[in-house]
C-alpha cells in the first residue's frame, strides 16, 4: 500500500486527437484552464485537476472507441440540473448513451461520451 498518498488531485484523458478533445471539454464544462501546450489541456474541476493529454509515450496504449472505453469521469450536479444538463447535451450533438436514469445507489444520471468514445457522467444525488 501507498501510504504517503493522501488524495487524488489530478486526473487525465489521454487522447489521438488533442485538438478535438480540447475544443470538445472547452465547450462541454466550465471550468477554468489552468495550464494548455501544444499536446495537453488542464482545466480546475473544483479541486481535482482535469487534464488532456496527447498520446505520445510508448506505455500511453491505444484509444479503446466505444466498444472500450478507456475512462469515465463523473461530474456532479443539482437534482434538478440532470434534465437540464442531458437537453443542453442533446443540443449539441453530443452522443448520449443511456438518457436520465435514477440508479439503485441513488444516483439520477446521463451517461454520454466524448469524441474518442470515453464515458462521461452527469449525476445528482437523489
Amino acid at each position: 500500500m501507498l501510504q504517503s498518498v493522501s488524495s487524488l488531485s489530478y486526473s487525465i484523458v489521454l487522447c489521438d486527437d488533442i485538438e478535438r478533445m480540447k475544443t470538445f471539454y472547452r465547450n462541454l464544462l466550465p471550468f477554468p484552464v489552468t495550464t494548455e501546450t501544444d499536446t495537453s489541456l488542464a482545466f480546475d474541476a473544483g479541486g481535482v485537476l482535469l487534464g488532456l493529454r496527447l498520446r505520445e509515450r510508448g506505455y500511453d496504449g491505444h484509444g479503446g472507441g466505444t466498444e472500450s472505453p478507456g475512462v469515465q469521469l463523473a461530474f456532479l450536479v443539482a437534482p434538478d440540473e440532470v434534465e437540464t444538463c442531458h437537453q443542453q447535451l442533446v443540443e449539441q450533438g453530443v452522443p448520449i448513451l443511456e438518457p436520465p436514469t435514477d440508479q439503485p445507489r441513488g444516483h439520477r444520471t446521463v451517461y454520454f461520451s466524448d469524441p474518442e468514445g470515453n464515458v462521461l457522467e452527469v449525476y445528482a444525488e437523489v
